[in-house]
């Protein structure tokens, strides 16, 4: 934990505060270091000291969880941020611009220090992950490949979309994971040309395409893993479109390496969608961070600047759609090494037809 409290502080100068006031949950986390947080609150970094402003319903807990924060037991939490700051003589507060209007608002009116909305500073110090995050999101994506790997074998025509997304998230509790990072996709047949088409109760039948796309926390850390497979031959169309993506995959994922920006990598993979004739179907960006959140940075899309750097994770999914026939998505997560990269989830990305 103060090692990141010295980073976070360590940007106070260039960023012209002195103080800064962390509300995201994920980035309360973080630096405290722990993967449970429970309750809500605020944590209030100044130069002097480190406090978790919350009520009394969590202090037994988090006395516990994170027994070297000092605790600030109030019903006003706004009031008791003024009132640290006050103590500690701090003129200019940094503020996440994730806050709530309400929130930004009584403190623009109320605090004696001037409010400051910025945006990403302790998201950007979460993008290179140390030994222990590195380690947490190993398990994650081990874990969810062999998951959806499981579900493979039990995944046949009749099964309804929930109820193939409920075996998933059954099968990875049983085995070790926490939670969702979000809702398990589950999007069969046309439904597959819907890039976040929540599992229905739709019934998968013969011949369709099915895209099975989720996300899974282990020891706080969450994987992302798509993989589109088939319940019988889907025709001459779809094959040859799940050949194009698997290709532009590939060539994507030989890229990743640090140095190389996030829109590099998009335009490689969709040069060769758009050669290929798909370029109109490749309607999303091709990858992102994870971690703690199933989004973080870099961004990997069009004209994203951001660069990729030894120890991110990142998403590789690049993918075509088309409406009233299909739709396919690969996804895997790859650690960016010093020279390369190195791929974590593990499930086979040619088209499994089962």
């Amino acid at each position: 934990m103060a090692e990141r409290i010295a980073r976070l502080r360590a940007q106070f100068t260039a960023l012209s505060i002195d103080s800064f006031l962390v509300q995201a949950p994920s980035n309360q986390r973080y630096l405290v270091g722990t993967s449970v947080l429970p309750g809500d609150g605020y944590l209030l970094v100044t130069a002097n000291r480190v406090v978790f402003i919350t009520d009394a319903r969590y202090q037994t807990e988090l006395s516990t969880t994170i027994p070297d924060v000092p605790l600030v037991i109030t019903r006003n939490y706004l009031q008791a941020v003024n009132d640290v700051l006050q103590a500690d003589h701090a003129t200019v507060l940094g503020l996440e611009d994730t806050l709530s209007l309400r929130e930004f608002a009584w403190l623009d009116e109320h605090l004696t220090a001037d409010p400051v909305p910025l945006a990403n500073v302790v998201d950007h110090l979460r993008q290179i992950k140390e030994p222990d995050e590195l380690a947490a999101l190993k398990k994650a994506t081990a874990l969810t490949s062999q998951g959806v790997q499981a579900l493979f074998k039990v995944l046949r025509p009749g099964m309804t979309e929930r109820a193939a997304a409920l075996w998933l998230t059954r099968w990875m509790q049983d085995h070790g994971a926490s939670g969702e990072s979000f809702p398990t996709i589950v999007a069969s047949g046309v439904r597959s040309a819907w890039p976040h088409g929540q599992a229905s109760d739709k019934v998968l039948a013969a011949h369709e395409l099915v895209t099975i796309d989720c996300g899974f926390y282990v020891d706080g850390y969450t994987s992302d893993l798509t993989r589109t497979v088939a319940l019988g031959d889907p025709g001459t169309f779809l094959k040859q479109a799940y050949q194009a993506v698997q290709t532009a995959q590939e060539t994507i994922k030989a890229a990743v390496r640090p140095g190389v920006t996030g829109g590099q990598l998009d335009q490689l993979g969709r040069d060769y969608l758009t050669a290929q004739g798909y370029g109109d179907a490749f309607i999303h960006g091709t990858g992102h961070g994870i971690g703690l959140d199933i989004h973080e940075g870099p961004n990997i899309g069009r004209n994203w600047p951001d660069v990729l750097a030894e120890n991110q994770v990142v998403t590789v999914e690049p993918g075509v759609y088309f409406p009233n026939q299909g739709g396919i998505r690969i996804e895997d997560d790859l650690l960016v090494t010093a020279d390369g990269h190195r791929e974590l989830t593990t499930v086979p990305r040619n088209l499994i037809i089962l």
